[in-house]
């Protein structure tokens, strides 16, 4: 036996290991002996079982051999072979309507898909155009705030008063614009200091 093993050019085959017989209690049991049956050779394919396929009711035959005919005196059997025949009607009508009612609820699921889309759209586009003016609102409000600080450090950048040295403080009437108070009305007067230059 050894020798035709040999002559033929084939390896022997490896012995397998004796295995405990493990019964499983439960489902879980069960599962994690599969899974470890499984892993011990990963190199293997699982077989993947396919979805079974819908019933559906036998195609009708391209020639009727066995007409029911008219005549009286038929047979005990024809009873069965028109009960028979009479079944294999009415489960084909029942599958046409169950064929035709999943039809009509794929549609109404469809149609009701499409307009949860469109819903969807409207409310993403509403919402993107609140957001793009709020976003312009605050850009015109950093740009206003810019201007507006930019006007304000043009109003405080004060005359430089003719003296020694140092600072001295002056009075400004920005109702009027001027440096002197007599001319004006003093309302509106701002106390500042300036900074001879050397």
């Amino acid at each position: 036996m050894a020798s035709s093993a040999a002559s033929s050019g084939r390896p022997p085959r490896p012995k397998k290991e004796p295995q405990a017989l493990v019964i499983p209690k439960n489902a879980a049991e069960e599962q994690k002996l599969k899974l470890e049956r499984l892993m011990k050779n990963p190199d293997k394919a699982v077989p993947i079982p396919e979805k079974m396929s819908e019933w559906a009711p036998r195609p009708p035959p391209e020639f009727v051999r066995d007409v029911m005919g008219s005549s009286a005196g038929a047979g005990s059997g024809e009873f069965h072979v028109y009960r028979h025949l009479r079944r294999r009607e009415y489960q084909r009508q029942d599958y046409m309507d169950a064929m035709a009612e999943k039809q009509k609820l794929d549609a109404e699921f469809q149609k009701r898909l499409e307009r949860n889309k469109i819903a969807a759209e409207e409310q993403t586009a509403k919402r993107r155009k609140k957001r793009q003016k709020l976003k312009e609102k605050k850009l015109l409000a950093k740009k206003m705030k810019l201007e507006q600080k930019k006007q304000k450090e043009d109003e405080i950048q004060l005359p430089a008063v003719e003296s020694g040295s140092g600072t001295q403080p002056y009075i400004r009437d920005v109702a009027c614009g001027t440096d002197d108070v007599s001319t004006c009305s003093g309302s509106s007067r701002r106390v500042g200091t300036t900074t001879a230059d050397p």
